[in-house]
Parts: C-alpha cells; structure tokens; sequence
C-alpha cells in the first residue's frame, strides 16, 4: 500500500496480536483496518504503545488540508471526521472498508482522550444530552398531549358508536 500523505510505501508492523502499515521512514502515519484502532486507541492497551514512535524523515512535509484517498480501496476519498465527542482529533475514515489513517501525533491525542471505553460512553452520552436533551423532551412532550388528545377521542366514538361500528368489533366488516 501506498501512504496517502507523503506517497510512501507503507511497511507492515505487528504488536501484540495486530498488524498496522505505517510510514516508517516517511510521515509516520498509520492506517488502521477495520475494527484495529479500537484495540490501541486506550492508554491502558499495550499494543498501542510500539505505534507512538515510528521512525521519520525530517525533510517530509504533510499537506493536512487535503483530502485523501483510502489506501486500501485506492480511489475512494476518505471521510474527515472528529474522533470523539472532545472534537480534539480529526481523522481520515474510509467509507468502503471502514478503515482509518492517522497521521503522526493523532494515535497519541486518541490515547489520551479517555481512559477507558466507560468513560468514552459517559462523555458521548453527556455530549447528547447537551446537544439534543432540551429538544427530545419538548418531542416527547409533545406526543404524550398528542397521545392524550387521541385516547379522548378514542373515548368520545366509544359513547357515540355502537361497539358493532368500531372496525375490528364486528364479524361482517368495517363500516
């Protein structure tokens, strides 16, 4: 594979139980296959801790400004997105195969970020919260008046109709 910002080639590496291409020599990027990032995205996973420091060539500069394409998939432009809920670190996802590059620095700002997948939930919650609560409760109010207002004249056709009118009711049909 060919790295997406400095147009390197990337160098397989295994930690523990998973291998990553990195820009060794180059950019010091990473490319995460589907479902990787999360098994060294935590302070507390060793496997990460070999990714932090990869060898560079000084001389490589990184254009973060443009848009990149997967290097996997190769013409597919990848999605820049915000990690999590913090907005600290953007990243490079593939929308294909759902795989991530990180340029240098990034693996350690995710690592960083939450000490635990807990935590990592608790903030995505409080994040929603903040962001949509105010509106959800106002919906959910607003359907229990509805809900209200649809039993009553529920009620009312109960005492206006014989039961035989209500669709459902009868054996012959609806009315």
């Amino acid at each position: 594979m060919i790295c997406p910002a400095c147009d390197r080639k990337l160098t397989p590496v295994t930690t523990q139980n998973i291998t990553v291409d990195v820009c060794k020599k180059g950019c010091r990027g990473i490319w995460f296959d589907i479902f990787e990032l999360q098994k060294v995205d935590e302070s507390h996973e060793s496997a990460g801790e070999a990714l932090l420091d990869i060898e560079r060539d000084e001389y490589v500069s990184v254009d973060l400004s443009v848009k990149r394409n997967c290097p996997k998939c190769q013409d597919i432009p990848m999605m820049q997105h915000f990690f999590s809920v913090k907005r600290e670190v953007t990243v490079d996802e593939c929308p294909k195969c759902g795989g991530y590059w990180l340029d240098y620095g990034e693996l350690g700002r995710i690592r960083e970020s939450f000490e635990s997948e807990n935590e990592r939930r608790e903030a995505a919650k409080k994040y929603f919260e903040e962001v949509f609560g105010q509106e959800l409760s106002e919906m959910r109010q607003e359907s229990k008046e509805k809900m209200e207002r649809a039993k009553k004249i529920a009620r009312m056709f109960r005492f206006i109709c014989p039961s035989y009118y209500i669709p459902g009711k009868q054996n012959w049909g609806a009315f």
